[in-house]
């Protein structure tokens, strides 16, 4: 054997090697770091986060007035009749929820399906071809001062309708805030011939600030 040459077993019990890696793997140790601080944070979150989904508020609030819809129905009464309008000012209780309101207005739509409508409101349109409902506006309030002709009149001609066209009328603005529900009934419209809302909005889109459609 050469003097410089060591024995084999020497060479395997050496600390390190020329050419030879010491230690473990980078990448393992990379991917060990990685796993360890998604360990870290999957700890930290609270439980309640990692299984419920982000709610919208908007949704929510819809969904929970369609599912209490029918739970409390509530009495009303025809307060005004507008026959150029083809129009109705419907009065309910000031205390009415929107649930209720909802109820009310799905009670109307499932009353026009069965032919029974009549028993409910007056005919908007009598002998029309289409029916004694072929196009409708009903509109719920909970504040007298506002299910009369003035208002409903202003409602019925929109936003952009002149001042001067009733210069005497309650603004268009403060008429459509006290609006708590909207039943539009056009059988002309074959695709969708009602709609139903929490409170109002016009054909030009604009809407009071509680506006939510129904159907």
């Amino acid at each position: 054997m050469e003097p410089d040459q060591k024995p084999e077993a020497e060479q395997a019990e050496a600390p390190y090697q020329e050419g030879k890696r010491a230690g473990a793997h980078p990448l393992v140790v990379v991917l060990s770091v990685i796993l360890g601080l998604w360990f870290a944070i999957w700890l930290a979150t609270p439980k309640g986060k990692q299984t419920q989904p982000p709610v919208n508020p908007e949704l929510a609030s819809k969904t929970l007035v369609e599912e209490e819809a029918d739970a409390a129905p509530i009495i009303f009464r025809v307060k005004t009749t507008i026959k150029e309008f083809n129009a109705i000012g419907v009065l309910v209780p000031e205390q009415a929820t929107d649930s209720q309101i909802a109820g009310l207005l799905k009670r109307f739509r499932q009353a026009r399906l069965s032919n029974a409508l009549a028993t409910l409101l007056p005919p908007t349109t009598p002998k029309h071809k289409l029916g004694e409902y072929a196009v409708a506006d009903i509109f719920i309030f909970s504040d007298g001062k506002y299910a009369k002709d003035d208002a409903i009149k202003v409602l019925s001609h929109g936003a952009h309708a002149p001042g001067e066209l009733y210069p005497s009328a309650i603004p268009f603005e403060t008429a459509m805030e006290h609006v708590r529900g909207h039943y539009r009934i056009d059988l002309n419209d074959t695709g969708h011939p009602d709609k139903g809302s929490i409170g109002f909005a016009d054909e030009s889109g604009i809407h009071s600030k509680h506006y939510r459609e129904l159907f």
